[in-house]
């Protein structure tokens, strides 16, 4: 797998840097041992994975990997010091393949993203001491362990943003290769080295310590020219295809006559490209893990099947030796009575087979079918080219009988062959069958496309059983918004009475609300409410009109952001029940929601029903997208998005 450059480091650092300086942490993930995801929340934006692959690569991710129900240690580590912290830099260190990110919390925090040889994703503290590495390594000159003093890898190769002619030219006279493996070798890689050959119209095989200094001056003016727009940051993202695949954050000669795909950013070009490699390994390993449990029954049927193979060429072959010992009886018979005479007279068996031998060379009928015999009396026969092995002090049908029965006990083999055939064939297709199925449930990373929300999808909302728009506040921010900016005259206002709920408002549209609606917006509102992570069965709500909700404290009162003043009389509905179906509702399109049981009822027949439990979001998301997801309508954070805060069971289907 092609492995990041020094330029791909660099085109990828200043846009990261341009997209998350200021950018909040979120939560980490590992999916692989070398692979850790962070997400970020950009302002305006919203979130943005990055992944860090050590010694691969790094860049913005539309493409989320699997992650482990049971996190490891690292990236629960970074969750510890980095969530909630802050971006306050990204850059490339020493135009070399080390990544180093500023993050400020209450603490400052450093992660080195390392992306040679085998790679490292390295914490630091505030005196750039490791608090804990991805990877624990040590060299003579180095030690990434937990505690220790992180030292940066020593410069190697050029800097060509900042070369100097002079820099140029003690490298060549210093250089006992080539034009190419001297680039190449000093940091500008395979690639960039032939690009500045190419241009530069010198031939790369020519020893450095040969080169003029005309020679000089033509190559250094092609790695300004090269480079120049990486220097400007004017950056010409594409992807190479054809007889060599390639991902460049520039323009170049070498890939004149490829096929190439232009993309808005180098993390995107990056994504792209890296994450299709992903998927191909994803299911490669896959394939190769079914590949064994299926060849294991395919390998088990070819040897049963030769097998019966075997058992029909023995019962061919016995029968064919018994009918020639009855066929070729007289001269057989005339050869056991010499034996039996030779025995008679105390011959050892030894100077019968020598006699036998000497009687075939001078002609003896009866010693012509001799091929061989050992000194236990057995005789080898060649009969019509078939070789027979007999018992001499046995007769000629106790002889012939051995290879009758031989060829039955074949033919019984066959019988029970036959049978463990057929259980070996029912086994293979049943392995077939589930190898379909389990590679059809793969998870390679699907492109995660981020989606216009109607204004509603950004607030949680539902649609009654008699179609009255319901909409409630998902934080403090948008509890404003749905009072200052939708609550209109002819609406009600509900809240749970609980600290940590959605301010919820029926739209009324002028008509008049029914009991049926407001059950169902006080089950709502309970179910978004901390009632449910903390696990509660029910919850009291109340009603007001849209005049009793203020933001005007009294004197000396402060009301907080996303808080209200409710004043005059509260319409309780007490004990409300906290459950909540989801389903996939035609309302101004398709488009997955989550509301009280009879309102999702109306408008699907496809639903699953949860409640207060103890599965993670992220689990039960998956149960969910997989019960109700019809022609793959929606994603896994379409689901996630409309779930109420904290844990969750699923009450129905089971």
């Amino acid at each position: 797998m092609k492995t990041m450059s020094n330029v791909d480091i660099n085109a990828i650092s200043y846009e990261l840097n341009q997209l998350l300086k200021g950018a909040r942490v979120d939560k980490s993930f590992q999916p692989t041992k070398d692979t850790v995801i962070i997400r970020f929340h950009v302002t305006g934006t919203g979130r943005v994975d990055v992944v860090f692959q050590a010694g691969v690569r790094m860049h913005t991710t539309q493409y989320p990997l699997e992650n482990p129900k049971m996190p490891p240690s690292f990236p629960m580590l970074l969750r510890k010091h980095l969530k909630g912290a802050h971006v306050i830099s990204i850059k490339q260190h020493n135009f070399d393949r080390v990544v180093e990110i500023k993050i400020k919390k209450e603490k400052s925090y450093t992660l080195i993203i390392e992306l040679f040889s085998k790679g490292n994703i390295i914490l630091l503290d505030e005196e750039e001491n490791i608090i804990l590495p991805l990877k624990r390594k040590q060299w003579s000159d180095r030690d990434i362990s937990s505690k220790k003093e992180y030292k940066y890898p020593a410069k190697r190769g050029l800097d060509p943003l900042n070369l100097t002619k002079e820099e140029l030219k003690d490298l060549f006279q210093e250089s006992d290769s080539d034009l190419i493996r001297t680039l190449a070798r000093n940091g500008l890689g395979g690639v960039y080295s032939e690009e500045i050959v190419l241009r530069s119209k010198i031939d790369k095989k020519k020893l450095t310590r040969d080169l003029n200094d005309e020679e000089i001056a033509k190559l250094y003016e092609k790695v300004s020219e090269i480079f120049n727009p990486l220097k400007l940051h004017e950056f010409n993202p594409n992807i190479i295809s054809g007889k060599k695949e390639d991902v460049v954050p520039l323009e170049l000669e070498i890939y004149a006559d490829y096929e190439k795909k232009y993309y808005d950013s180098y993390n995107e070009a990056a994504d792209e490209f890296f994450s299709k490699r992903v998927k191909n390994e994803i299911k490669g390993v896959q394939e190769a893990i079914w590949e064994k449990k299926v060849g294991k029954y395919s390998k088990r049927l070819r040897i049963q099947e030769e097998t019966v193979e075997d058992f029909k060429n023995t019962i061919k072959v016995s029968k064919e030796k018994g009918d020639l010992l009855y066929g070729n009886y007289p001269q057989i018979e005339n050869l056991l009575n010499v034996i039996k005479d030779a025995r008679s007279k105390e011959y050892p068996w030894k100077d019968i087979a020598k006699t036998l031998q000497k009687a075939k060379k001078e002609g003896m009928d009866e010693a012509q079918i001799v091929e061989s015999m050992d000194k236990l009396g057995n005789v080898v026969l060649d009969i019509d080219n078939t070789k027979i092995a007999i018992d001499s002090k046995e007769s000629i049908p106790e002889n012939a009988e051995k290879y009758y029965e031989k060829a039955k006990k074949s033919k019984r083999k066959i019988e029970g062959a036959l049978i463990a055939i057929e259980n070996t064939k029912k086994q293979l297709k049943k392995m077939e069958d589930k190898r379909e199925i389990a590679m059809e449930k793969v998870l390679v990373p699907q492109k995660r496309v981020k989606k216009d929300l109607k204004w509603f999808e950004k607030l949680r909302w539902f649609l009654s059983s008699d179609n009255f728009l319901v909409i409630g506040g998902r934080d403090a921010n948008t509890n404003e918004s749905v009072v200052k900016k939708y609550l209109d005259n002819n609406d009600i206002y509900l809240h749970s009475d609980i600290h940590g709920a959605s301010s919820v408002v029926i739209k009324s549209e002028g008509n008049e609300v029914n009991d049926n609606t407001l059950k169902e917006s006080a089950i709502f509102a309970a179910s978004f409410s901390s009632a449910w992570s903390k696990g509660y069965g029910t919850q009291d709500v109340f009603w007001v009109h849209p005049d009793q909700v203020s933001k005007t404290p009294e004197s000396g009162e402060f009301v907080p952001k996303g808080s209200f003043i409710v004043r005059g009389h509260r319409n309780h509905i007490r004990g409300v029940n906290l459950k909540i179906a989801i389903g996939i509702v035609d309302y101004e399109g398709k488009r997955v929601m989550a509301g009280p049981v009879d309102a999702i009822k109306v408008h699907t027949d496809i639903y699953v029903i949860i409640k207060p439990g103890y599965i993670k979001k992220e689990a039960i998301a998956k149960k969910i997208l997989a019960k109700i997801n019809e022609n793959d309508l929606i994603t896994l954070d379409d689901v996630v998005r409309v779930l109420p805060s904290g844990k969750c069971d699923i009450s129905y289907p089971l």
